[in-house]
């Protein structure tokens, strides 16, 4: 039990009575007050140690998406029969940020209220919220209880995965340019058989099919679609380069969005997909078909985090050879440095011996911001020239990979997700793998 600001002022206001009691000698009068401000805090303290009658309903979703606002709710009840004055905190766990709290409540006998306030997941993984703290006011307001009710809730914290939503409803209506996603539709042309049609002027002479032309009496072309039940493995690196953040978010969880994102488009044409890890997080789920497995790898990286660990890339062309023995599109995601061409670059061959290779490498925002920054001061020069060269020793390194023969992609995490797409369906179209 805590003493009030509102007993502090009557402790002064006593005080003040007192003085003024024992100047005009009126301390008879001061001993009656005195008693009955004793009375009043103790009956009043009594009161504030019954214990109410109260439910607390937590409605929390079994998962969160990664850094979006949520609302949740609790639903408070009173069972008893007294009316309750009280000011309401829940507990959250660290990597989620409330806004909102706390609120005072109001509860007569037998009603409930709703107390809402907003939440932030900032890290993903398991989030516990482990109980809703109540500080009970007293009937006249000179003392506080506070009271903890252990109502104990776990949830999931995954990446966000409304760019996979939004990508879903643009395919529904056919737009999906408005993303950046660029399908390139070639008439006629593939790899799968799809269907005969009616000759369309432009359509080559290779494409018409002369049997059905003759039965038809009319020119018959064939089309073709691009090749299905192919396989895509991601190679995902949660090494220590990972950790780097632009904004809120780190490359790790913009990587973690563009996989899911792929993964999407991946299965909507008809192809496996599979997910690897490694830098100090190994995991390994073998290449299955079906858009429920969207699902699947949802659940399956929700709690990867990059670690402090340097990634080795020879080990983990080794251990996709022995997995993986169907030909594949390899899709490894990265953050490329200078020192890295000559470890980098014999691991993409041996996997190149067996599959097709796509190294995605990611950019700093940061680089973009000392550049654009106004140089003032010799340590601005300093900095902009280090800047400068570091691109360039990047630069050299990517464009190394490249003259090899390597398919590199070298973007920024905010582009991340349509670039891989544009990518692989580019990959597709041209029937290289």
């Amino acid at each position: 039990m805590i003493a009030t600001s509102r007993f502090y002022q009557a402790a002064c206001i006593f005080v003040v009575m007192a003085l003024l009691a024992s100047v005009k000698g009126a301390e008879q009068a001061w001993w009656i007050m005195a008693g009955v401000f004793l009375l009043l805090l103790v009956v009043d303290a009594l009161l504030v140690f019954k214990n109410p009658d109260i439910s607390i309903e937590r409605e929390l979703p079994q998962s969160l998406p990664l850094g979006v606002w949520q609302s949740l709710a609790l639903k408070i009840t009173n069972l008893g029969e007294g009316n309750f004055t009280f000011d309401i905190h829940d507990h959250h766990p660290s990597q989620i940020l409330s806004r909102g709290q706390p609120q005072t409540i109001n509860l007569g006998a037998g009603t409930d209220a709703l107390y809402r306030y907003e939440i932030q997941a900032v890290e993903r993984g398991d989030a516990s919220f482990p109980l809703t703290q109540i500080k009970l006011k007293s009937p006249l307001g000179l003392w506080h209880r506070l009271i903890k009710v252990e109502n104990e809730e776990t949830c999931r914290v995954h990446p966000n995965f409304a760019a996979v939503s939004k990508f879903s409803l643009l395919a529904l209506d056919n737009r999906l340019s408005q993303m950046g996603i660029l399908k390139k539709r070639r008439r006629g042309e593939g790899q799968d058989f799809h269907q005969l049609r009616d000759y369309r002027k432009g359509d080559s002479l290779r494409q018409i099919d002369w049997k059905a032309t003759s039965r038809m009496r009319k020119p018959i072309s064939k089309e073709y679609q691009d090749e299905r039940d192919q396989q895509i493995v991601m190679l995902l690196d949660c090494g220590y380069r990972m950790r780097t953040k632009d904004d809120d978010v780190s490359h790790f969880d913009q990587s973690l969005n563009a996989t899911l994102l792929l993964s999407y488009v991946a299965l909507r044409q008809g192809d496996a997909v599979g997910l690897g890890t490694f830098g100090g997080n190994n995991r390994w789920l073998a290449p299955v078909k079906g858009v429920a497995l969207v699902k699947r790898i949802l659940v399956s990286i929700y709690d990867l985090r990059a670690t402090r660990d340097s990634p080795d890339y020879s080990q983990v062309a080794r251990d996709l050879i022995m997995r993986q023995r169907k030909r594949s599109l390899v899709v490894m995601i990265t953050n490329i440095r200078d020192s890295d061409s000559d470890d980098i670059l014999p691991a993409v061959r041996l996997m190149s011996k067996q599959h097709l290779v796509l190294l995605v490498s990611m950019q700093e925002k940061v680089l973009d911001t000392v550049l654009d920054a106004p140089v003032n001061k010799l340590n601005d020069a300093v900095r902009l020239s280090a800047t400068h060269e570091f691109i360039e020793y990047r630069n050299n390194a990517i464009n190394k990979l490249r003259a090899r023969g390597v398919v590199c992609i070298d973007t920024t995490p905010e582009n991340l997700s349509v670039s891989l797409v544009n990518a692989y369906l580019d990959i597709k179209s041209s029937g290289k793998l």
